[in-house]
């Protein structure tokens, strides 16, 4: 998901970039080294440049449980081979490929609708596996005036990746930190940077 305010930021931290690259072609390319294909939720008409499928985010502005929703209802539209959607923020500069295919693996073989970790932050849901069969029940809470995703989240069956699951995935103590200002943005580009050399 891409395409939110960074009204702390200052600038698009989507196209923040880490060596020649933007953070979200970073986690487009990590993501397409886990799952079939890769969609970017996105207002209109930004991010064309990244050469990836776009979709439309229907309720743009509202938070990234519209960008939720919307993704699942593309994923239940182009076909109904894609049961669930691994939801990623743009802004979260150190997963891994081997967490996020725990993560993949692990709600394939789940029989509830949201697959989430839970952090020291709460539940990580920017991070996350979301069957479609959650769309309805996130729609409803969205039309109830929900904006916030993690209480929108306790409408649908969710099983919780706790620590002890994740831990393992998390050599940094950074799995699931994003990049909110532009100083945080510049302390992930040092690290990150440091070690791509």
């Amino acid at each position: 998901m891409a395409g939110g305010a960074s009204t702390r930021f200052g600038f698009d931290k989507a196209r923040a970039e880490v060596n020649g690259e933007t953070m979200l072609a970073r986690m487009c390319k990590l993501v397409k080294d886990v799952t079939r294909s890769v969609s970017v939720v996105a207002p209109f008409g930004r991010y064309a440049e990244l050469g990836e499928r776009l979709v439309e985010d229907h309720w743009p502005g509202q938070g990234p449980l519209g960008g939720i929703i919307t993704a699942l209802m593309d994923a239940h539209a182009q076909n109904h081979q894609h049961r669930w959607c691994m939801i990623i923020g743009c802004d979260m500069p150190f997963l891994t490929r081997d967490w996020l295919t725990y993560l993949k693996d692990r709600a394939l073989a789940s029989g509830s609708a949201v697959v989430a970790p839970q952090s020291a932050a709460g539940l990580e849901p920017l991070c996350a596996c979301w069957h479609t069969g959650a769309t309805g029940k996130l729609q409803y809470a969205f039309e109830d005036g929900i904006r916030k995703v993690t209480e929108a989240m306790k409408r649908a069956s969710m099983e919780i990746v706790d620590e002890r699951d994740w831990a393992r995935f998390d050599k940094t103590g950074r799995l699931f930190w994003n990049m909110n200002t532009p100083a945080e943005y510049e302390e992930a580009r040092r690290i990150l940077e440091s070690r791509e050399r």
